[in-house]
């Protein structure tokens, strides 16, 4: 099973979370709130795509502003999967002026969407659903389809590819936004990672390592709860950002839990996701010029 997966997983169990409150923190998959639109919001068009990777065939989707060239976005989703409420965010980035990709990271598995409303990983059923899933995920796994993920964007005549690419990230998709920018170093100028798991591990394949080759500036948001467990990763990952000469904003959202971000968790949290988003877009304004 990948380090992605495990941390991921971790909080369940170490976060002094149960697993009826997990189910309720990633498993609403009914539940969908309304984002509110930029100023100034871009008229966007937006279709569901299919990748070809090393590994097969990615489901995706993939959305941008109707005229013009933008920066590309790569949203690696957490593990609950693509989903209505990534689709939402995907659309409020691209009103900002961007070219969003957001994919299916167990396309190898299953298609997106894959729960049901009323699915949550609190249920046997559900999680006897993933596990083989995220079997099949793995940090070179990761890496191949990062690099296939970015020459799609690339590819899109909506991408200004003379301008740098960001990705993003939440929960097991913080990982692989590290794996990303190390993958394609010269594409990949900015980071964001929202309750990232297992970004600092004593394994070898620990995200973390690979800041030395990465050129990417970051923003990680940490949730509150996962700081309490693990309240010496944000040291690490300062040490190792400092030490590479990456800027890298990385804060503890104070009243937050893991999973606040997405609108479709039950501890949503409007107003820290609303300052972690804007924290996101100042950064890629000051990276992707």
């Amino acid at each position: 099973m990948c380090d992605e997966l495990t941390a991921a997983d971790n909080h369940v169990y170490l976060t002094g979370i149960s697993r009826r409150r997990f189910g309720a923190i990633t498993g609403a998959a009914g539940l969908s709130l309304a984002l509110s639109a930029p100023a100034d919001a871009k008229v966007i068009a937006s279709r569901d795509v299919s990748i070809t990777t090393p590994d097969g065939k990615a489901d995706a989707y993939f959305v941008a502003p109707s005229a013009g060239k933008h920066p590309g976005v790569l949203i690696w989703p957490d593990i609950m999967g693509l989903r209505p409420a990534f689709r939402q965010m995907a659309d409020r980035l691209a009103q900002s002026g961007y070219a969003v990709l957001v994919v299916n990271q167990f396309y190898r598995s299953t298609k997106a969407p894959f729960l049901a409303p009323g699915e949550a990983f609190d249920q046997p059923e559900v999680r006897a659903k993933i596990a083989p899933f995220t079997k099949a995920l793995s940090p070179d796994g990761t890496t191949r389809d990062a690099t296939a993920f970015i020459g799609f964007l690339d590819a899109q005549p909506q991408v200004d590819k003379t301008r740098g690419l960001a990705s993003t990230g939440y929960c097991m998709g913080g990982p692989m936004v590290f794996r990303t920018a190390a993958a394609v170093p010269g594409r990949v100028r900015a980071g964001a990672t929202f309750h990232g798991g297992g970004l600092v591990t004593d394994q070898p394949t620990s995200p973390h390592l690979l800041i030395p080759s990465m050129k990417a500036q970051y923003l990680i948001a940490i949730a509150a709860n996962d700081d309490a467990r693990a309240p010496t990763d944000k040291d690490a990952l300062r040490a190792a950002f400092a030490t590479a000469k990456l800027s890298a904003e990385i804060e503890v959202y104070a009243g937050t839990m893991h999973g606040w971000c997405p609108p479709d968790s039950k501890v949503y949290n409007p107003a820290q996701a609303d300052r972690a988003w804007e924290r996101m877009i100042a950064l890629f304004e000051k990276t992707l010029a």
